[in-house]
């Protein structure tokens, strides 16, 4: 009877030590999964200002910015590029106009003003959504002066209400030669649209940059905004009116940027005046029979240089988001946020609906030349709506019955911002400077030659071909970037994988820009 008191009294304890240890389980697993919510990936409180910086993307960030610098035409100020100089200081100058500045487009030296104006638009939409990010890292500054180059630029092209200078160079010509930007002295004519030769993208694209950028610098300097949003207006004006596609007016553009249609840019414009002025009209335009005929609703596209949709239909959804009484319950700006979430349920991998223009690690891939545009393109919109959401307290994004967060949708942000910087099969950085493996053939004319080299225009091609990697480092240039199966040939004559393009860089910068900290998305940019 005793012995079996006390063997019932140790299974008693035995279990109390059994209940004990699973209770002290739980708790740890708890612990950990809360750990674990708080994290990168998981949705959080929204945040307030600039919260903790991860480093690897401030450090791409600072390199990335660099790459305008390397760009600029015209007389440099406080030039941080040692083997960069002047250049470019007669531009315009057949026509009584200043077009020194502006940036040449890649590793050539053209001014091509359409993606030079998407690259303002971009920039200008970066600083104005991540401007506080930027300057957690000590960069917002540098931005603003590389998207004052450009915009200074398309001022002086902008010399009549109807009139646009929208190229600086021969490209043909150009293409013929290999030397640096300093050593030019062939002609540089000008190309220019006008009511009879009409260029409706490439002027909406032009007062789509004007207007964003008025934006950013309406605390800083009232007057250059003013300027800039004048400029703007005329040209939406001008391009609305005279409609017709530089493509057609001017076939000798086809060979370089062809562009597919003008209905995108026109939106494009519309709704960067209606951020710019409140004006009610833009608005109007964008959400009228001009939407219905060109926005293309429920049918998710990309976002690049040549079709504006993507980022457009993002543009318009923070009106939904954060709008006022003019907005709250507008059936069109719905269609648009409506379509602006069939592009994130395409991106998003596991999404029913998951596009499958991709790599096998994941990458977006759309165009054999200049890959990296779509993946980075795609991520920016993709940081910018995962911000929206979060800030606005929107819980999640339904794709075909399935239902995502914000925070999913920042993690394939970070995905491909990640590949790019080296997790990818090659474990290469296809962000020149960044990491210990990156391009070393960068297709790049003043990167491949010497500084102190002054080869004219057909000498210079002996470094093209040199099996020497570049004597100077394109610092912060995005190159072209991987084929579909992954693989890279770093040789200086790969145009199609290895050349860098400011309209990549703007993207970069902004896709960075957005996963460098966390903040809340600003409710208007006024």
């Amino acid at each position: 009877m005793g012995a079996k008191s006390r063997s019932k009294g140790c299974w008693a304890w035995l279990l109390v030590l059994v209940v004990l240890a699973l209770v002290v389980t739980a708790i740890v697993v708890a612990i950990v999964k809360k750990k674990s919510n708080s994290s990168d990936d998981d949705d959080g409180p929204v945040p307030g200002p600039p919260g903790a910086i991860t480093q690897k993307y401030s450090d791409a960030l600072k390199l990335a910015v660099q790459f305008f610098d390397i760009q600029k035409s015209g007389k440099l100020v406080d030039n941080n590029i040692s083997w960069r100089g002047d250049s470019g200081l007669k531009d315009g100058s057949d026509e009584k106009l200043d077009l020194s500045k502006g940036m040449y487009d890649a590793g050539d030296h053209m001014k091509f003003g359409f993606p030079m104006a998407f690259t303002a638009t971009v920039l200008s939409w970066s600083i104005l959504e991540y401007g506080d990010q930027m300057d957690a890292v000590n960069q917002l500054q540098t931005a603003q002066g590389s998207l004052k180059w450009i915009t200074d630029f398309l001022v002086n092209a902008h010399p009549k209400d109807n009139v646009l200078y929208i190229q600086v160079g021969d490209p043909k010509k150009d293409h013929d030669c290999w030397n640096r930007p300093e050593d030019m002295t062939g002609k540089r004519p000008l190309t220019q649209i006008n009511s009879s030769s009409p260029g409706t993208e490439v002027a909406a694209e032009t007062a789509a940059a004007m207007a964003s950028a008025s934006l950013v610098f309406k605390k800083s300097d009232a007057t250059y905004s003013a300027t800039l949003l004048k400029h703007a207006k005329q040209l939406f004006t001008f391009a609305d009116k005279n409609r017709g596609s530089y493509s057609q007016s001017i076939p000798e553009v086809q060979e370089f940027y062809n562009s597919t249609g003008y209905g995108d840019e026109l939106l494009w414009a519309a709704a960067w005046l209606y951020h710019a002025t409140g004006d009610q009209s833009y608005l109007d335009y964008v959400t009228g029979d001009k939407g219905e005929a060109f926005a293309q609703f429920g049918q998710p596209t990309w976002f690049s240089w040549d079709n504006k949709l993507a980022g457009t239909q993002v543009l318009l959804s923070r009106l939904s988001f954060f709008g006022g009484k003019d907005t709250s319950g507008n059936s069109g700006l719905q269609k648009y946020r409506k379509t602006a979430e069939a592009v994130m349920c395409g991106l998003l991998p596991n999404s029913p609906t998951a596009t499958t223009s991709r790599t096998e690690n994941g990458l977006i891939w759309v165009s054999e030349w200049n890959a990296l545009q779509h993946p980075v393109s795609s991520a920016f919109l993709a940081a910018l709506y995962s911000d929206y959401m979060l800030t606005s307290r929107t819980s999640k994004l339904e794709c075909d019955g399935d239902s995502y967060k914000a925070s999913d949708i920042r993690k394939f942000a970070r995905s491909q911002a990640n590949y790019v910087l080296g997790e990818n099969p090659l474990k290469m950085s296809y962000l020149v400077g960044y990491g210990d493996k990156y391009p070393k053939y960068v297709h790049h004319r003043g990167a491949s030659i010497p500084a102190d080299e002054k080869p004219n225009c057909r000498e210079g091609f002996k470094y093209l071909n040199t099996k020497d990697p570049n004597p100077n480092v394109a610092v912060g240039a995005l190159v072209g970037g991987p084929f579909l199966n992954e693989t890279y040939v770093d040789a200086r004559n790969n145009s199609r994988q290895g050349e860098p393009s400011t309209y990549n860089s703007a993207l970069i910068v902004g896709l960075l820009s957005g996963l460098v900290t966390t903040s809340s998305a600003v409710q208007s940019f006024t």
